[in-house]
C-alpha cells in the first residue's frame, strides 16, 4: 500500500474518531431511556468507517470507546460502546467481501437489518449484568426488565442502527466520490 493511502486511512480513521465523540457530546437530539440512550446519528461514523475497511472500523470502535471512558460517561454506556464491536468488525468484514451490498437495495436492507439486530443483542447482553447486580436507577427496575432491557435497550437499538444507517448511507454516497474515499474503501462509490 502507498504511503499516501496509509495516511490517508489513518486521517479518516481519526477524523470518524472525533466524530463518533462529538456527536453523543453535543448533539440536541438525544433520548434517555436508562438503561437506553439513543442519540441521533451517533454511530454514523463507525457506519462511514464500516464502509471504508475493517481497520478504519476496529480503530474508530476503539477511538469512540476510549473517547466515551475519557468524556466520563456511565459504565454502562462505555460498555454498550464496547460491545458495538461485534457489529462493527462482522459488518466490515461482510462489506470487504461482498463490495456491492449497498448497491442492491434487498441486500442493503438486509446488512442494516442484521448488524441491527447483532448490535442490540450485543448491547442486552452487556447490560444484563448491570441490571442483575442492581447497579441501575430504580426506575430501570420499575419497568421491569424485559421493558428496560429486551425492549428499550435490545429493540431500541435495533430501530436506532436502522435509522443510523440510512443517515451513513446518505453521507457517504457524495463523499464516496472522492477519489481518495474511492481508492481505500471497501464498498467503493454509491
Amino acid at each position: 500500500m502507498q504511503r499516501s493511502q496509509r495516511t490517508f486511512k489513518l486521517v479518516m480513521a481519526g477524523l470518524l474518531c472525533a466524530i463518533g465523540i462529538l456527536v453523543p457530546v453535543i448533539s440536541p437530539v438525544k433520548i434517555d431511556l436508562e438503561p437506553a440512550s439513543f442519540t441521533l446519528a451517533s454511530h454514523v461514523a463507525l457506519f462511514i468507517a464500516m464502509f471504508l475497511s475493517p481497520k478504519i472500523a476496529a480503530a474508530v470502535w476503539l477511538g469512540t470507546t476510549l473517547g466515551f471512558q475519557l468524556a466520563g460517561f456511565p459504565p454502562v454506556v462505555v460498555a454498550r460502546a464496547a460491545s458495538q464491536i461485534v457489529f462493527v468488525v462482522l459488518g466490515a468484514l461482510w462489506l470487504r467481501r461482498h463490495p456491492d451490498t449497498l448497491r442492491r437495495p434487498v441486500q442493503n436492507a438486509l446488512f442494516g437489518l442484521v448488524t441491527g439486530v447483532v448490535h442490540g443483542l450485543c448491547e442486552v447482553l452487556v447490560v444484563i449484568p448491570f441490571y442483575m447486580a442492581g447497579s441501575m436507577s430504580a426506575a430501570n427496575y420499575n419497568k421491569g426488565f424485559v421493558v428496560s432491557v429486551i425492549l428499550l435497550v435490545g429493540l431500541g437499538t435495533v430501530v436506532h442502527n436502522l435509522v443510523d444507517y440510512a443517515l451513513a448511507q446518505l453521507i457517504y454516497k457524495p463523499v464516496s466520490r472522492i477519489p481518495q474515499v474511492k481508492a481505500v474503501a471497501a464498498v467503493g462509490r454509491l
